[in-house]
């Protein structure tokens, strides 16, 4: 692969309002993780609470994907990105003006799955745009706003010791408004493949009806929702776990979150080379490993590391299922986007609820990353066995999208 060629193909313009909207939108999206720790203590919240409260924006996103994949394909890409980045305020109003009980929390992460769905928005815009051969590093490109869960994990709690959670909710909607400008400005409605049509959500539905869709959707669970599941609960995890003040703890968080962000174009470009599912044997076989070391809850500096290298390989999977998207449904990109982008969002509402629940049930988060080792070692196995028949089976879309010269 040649940058050259790269720079030549597809629109910039799109792509980098891709990177904004999908950037923002996560900042938004994992915004009651990075300030869990201010929510949980103002609000006296056991494990099981605070698991819970975090795991409930990625399922929301998972909902919302469904949705906002559909009405994408059908109304236009960049219609949708501006409607739904306009829906992130209503959330983000109710948890600047309101949100003080438990309950309101709840509703207030359920809607800020609304920003969790640009993933439905962003990466079709994104890979409609780029030919086969560039098309996962585009795909990377704009997955890497990912990296918003960044910008939470190190601004959100040092915002919120000034003027608290509350407030830190209502300064969020200054980079919301911008993103939007933006956004219309640079977006551009990409062109489609010759056969494709606007889906309704029942056809997205039915998806699952076919093994592809299927194994894509398992393995974005685990490897999407392990990155955005980790990076929304290390904050209160490091509180929990070592007793660390709340901005240390977001520190070492947003560390860790990095790996996984940066990470993934590198995902995206390793499968363009080698192929998505040899290297999503490898990096789960390795999240597995580090899984198996993390339940026996190192010091703090080992599982700072082991955290680091389990999340950088998660997220250079995630940029490797998205090379593997195109690949298999190529004329069917938006709709197989919003279903295997919901997958993520189940996947990133069970690791918390999960590692929440077994510490305040067992009193250790020794289960949890026990369950986390075997969901990638498990994963690793399917990927070998994908790759053996995938081999032997082209994707089904693929004559069409070639047809269009996309």
């Amino acid at each position: 692969m040649r940058s050259k060629g790269f720079g030549a193909a597809g629109h910039k313009g799109s792509l980098f309002a891709a990177l904004i909207h999908f950037d923002v939108s996560f900042m938004v999206w994992v915004l009651l993780g990075g300030l869990g720790a201010y929510v949980a203590s103002d609000l006296q919240l056991s494990p099981f609470q605070k698991g819970l409260m975090v795991a409930v924006p990625p399922l929301g996103g998972a909902f919302f994907r469904l949705l906002i994949g559909t009405l994408a394909e059908r109304v236009g890409i960049k219609r949708t990105g501006l409607a739904t980045m306009g829906l992130t305020f209503v959330p983000l109003l109710w948890g600047a003006f309101a949100g003080g009980t438990y309950a309101q929390v709840l509703g207030i992460g359920l809607l800020l799955g609304v920003a969790g769905a640009s993933f439905a928005v962003a990466l079709p815009l994104a890979g409609y745009w780029y030919p086969p051969e560039y098309r996962g590093l585009a795909l990377g490109i704009a997955g890497a706003g990912n990296s918003g869960t960044i910008i939470t994990a190190l601004a959100g709690p040092r915002i919120a010791e000034h003027v608290g959670w509350h407030g830190t909710f209502a300064l969020a909607m200054i980079p919301v408004g911008l993103a939007w400008v933006a956004f219309a400005i640079l977006a551009k409605e990409p062109p489609r493949p010759v056969g494709s049509e606007p889906p309704r959500l029942t056809a997205s539905i039915r998806l699952l009806g076919e093994a592809d869709a299927r194994k894509l959707s398992a393995f974005y669970a685990v490897t999407f929702g392990g990155f955005v599941g980790l990076a929304s609960y290390l904050p209160i995890f490091f509180v929990d776990r070592f007793g660390l003040a709340k901005v240390t703890a977001a520190g070492y968080a947003g560390l860790c979150a990095a790996a996984g962000s940066f990470l993934r174009p590198v995902g995206g470009a390793l499968a363009d080379r080698f192929g998505g599912t040899r290297v999503l044997s490898g990096i789960l076989a390795a999240v597995g490993g580090v899984g198996v070391a993390l339940a026996f809850l190192p010091g703090l500096g080992m599982t700072v590391a082991l955290l680091f290298l389990a999340i950088g390989c998660l997220g250079v999977g995630n940029g490797a299922v998205f090379g593997l998207v195109p690949e298999r449904f190529p004329a069917r990109i938006g709709s197989i986007t919003g279903l295997v982008g919901a997958a993520g969002g189940v996947g990133g509402f069970v690791l918390p609820f999960g590692l929440g629940s077994l510490a305040s049930a067992m009193g250790s988060f020794t289960p949890g990353f026990a369950c986390l080792a075997i969901a990638g070692a498990g994963a690793s196995v399917c990927a070998v066995r994908v790759e053996k028949s995938w081999r032997r089976e082209p994707g089904r879309d693929l004559p069409s999208f070639q047809a269009a010269g996309a």
